[in-house]
């Protein structure tokens, strides 16, 4: 019988699916849930089990894994009778993997502490890609000892793994990445435009300036997108628009000027006001072409 910690995973989404499945192949016994019976079927294809509810999936698990979209499913999965901290047993550790606020990191772990239960924020960065790839970074705020536990587990899912501090610390630098990748992708989306309208071959062009200091791991992602105007979605504007939220907030908090990262947090809106919401951040390129005057 296996030795490693028994997972269970809350959230199987476009990030949650392929992290619990890398879990299994690493050889950790996964017990999901999800609100959704196709990605509870996707994980027990991929040798995982499916679990009915929180409380079912949490209740012999070593390691809890949360990945939801924002604070209010976090808290809706932890508190309450049905939740995470009134059914999981005592000395389990909590892993919340979302993108939430800090102070909701921090409150989850003072009312963890109570139950018995330890807590880290982990989110992460590298997309759907880096999820599918195993190569996501991960920022963790929370306790040493805790961390060093679940570094085998983080190993299975990314290769960038840092602790940042203590709770809510791995959200505050999770806040700060969504802040760099926005103005990036912004940035990407205005060079495109400029050079379609200058009549440059815009392929050979992103190819010469991802070779230079103009380069990026979100230039190189997303060329693709801009390219061939795919914006399926690997990670949805509607999310970083919620992400824009949380660093603006954070910043004002603190004392911290975003002048450029509050226009882009206002583009990143406009774009979801005009319906597209649901598509890919590389969308914003349709926002830079509508105020251009081009083809969108």
């Amino acid at each position: 019988m296996s030795t490693l910690p028994k997972v269970a995973w809350i959230g199987l989404g476009i990030m949650g699916s392929p992290m619990s499945e890398n879990l299994v192949k690493a050889g950790y016994d996964v017990t999901g849930h999800t609100l959704e019976r196709e990605k509870l079927d996707r994980l027990t294809a991929a040798g995982g089990t499916a679990a009915a509810s929180v409380a079912e999936a949490v209740r012999d698990a070593d390691v809890i894994i949360t990945m939801v979209p924002a604070s209010p499913q976090v808290e809706a999965v932890a508190y309450g009778p049905d939740g995470i901290l009134e059914n999981a047993r005592r000395g389990a550790l909590l892993i919340d993997m979302s993108s939430i606020t800090p102070q909701t990191s921090v409150d989850l772990a003072a009312a963890a502490r109570d139950k018995g239960i330890r807590v880290l924020d982990a989110p992460v960065s590298g997309g759907e890609a880096g999820a599918i790839e195993a190569v996501l970074s991960i920022m963790v705020g929370g306790d040493q000892a805790d961390f060093d536990e679940a570094k085998p587990l983080f190993e299975a899912l990314g290769k960038t793994i840092v602790r940042c501090g203590p709770h809510g610390s791995g959200q505050t630098v999770k806040a700060a990445n969504q802040l760099i990748v926005a103005v990036n992708i912004q940035a990407c989306a205005e060079a495109v435009v400029f050079l379609e309208k200058s009549g440059v071959d815009l392929a050979a062009a992103l190819d010469v300036l991802g070779g230079g200091l103009a380069g990026s791991t979100v230039l190189a992602r997303k060329k693709d997108n801009f390219l061939k105007r795919d914006f399926t979605p690997g990670f949805r504007i509607d999310l970083h628009h919620k992400d824009m939220g949380i660093v603006t907030d954070a910043a004002r908090t603190v004392g911290a000027a975003l002048p450029v990262g509050a226009v882009v947090a206002q583009l990143v809106a406009s774009l979801r006001a005009q319906g597209d919401g649901g598509l890919d951040h590389s969308a914003l390129l349709r926002a830079v072409e509508r105020l251009s005057g081009a083809r969108v």
